[in-house]
């Protein structure tokens, strides 16, 4: 995924979790917030993370 593509998520993350807020208040809030924020800030320079859960890593 592409730096574009991850900060693009990450603020569609952000922004599904503000509205969830007033849907499931709580728990859906929280943990789009969250993984919007973690996807937004986190820059991978390979697929070395993606690659060994999919068992691929040689």
């Amino acid at each position: 995924m592409s730096n574009t593509t991850g900060q693009w998520l990450g603020w569609i993350g952000i922004l599904v979790g503000i509205i969830a807020f007033f849907w499931q208040p709580v728990w859906m809030g929280v943990a789009a917030v969250v993984l919007g924020i973690i996807g937004l800030f986190s820059h991978r320079k390979d697929s070395t993370g993606q690659r060994l859960l999919l068992g691929q890593l040689r």
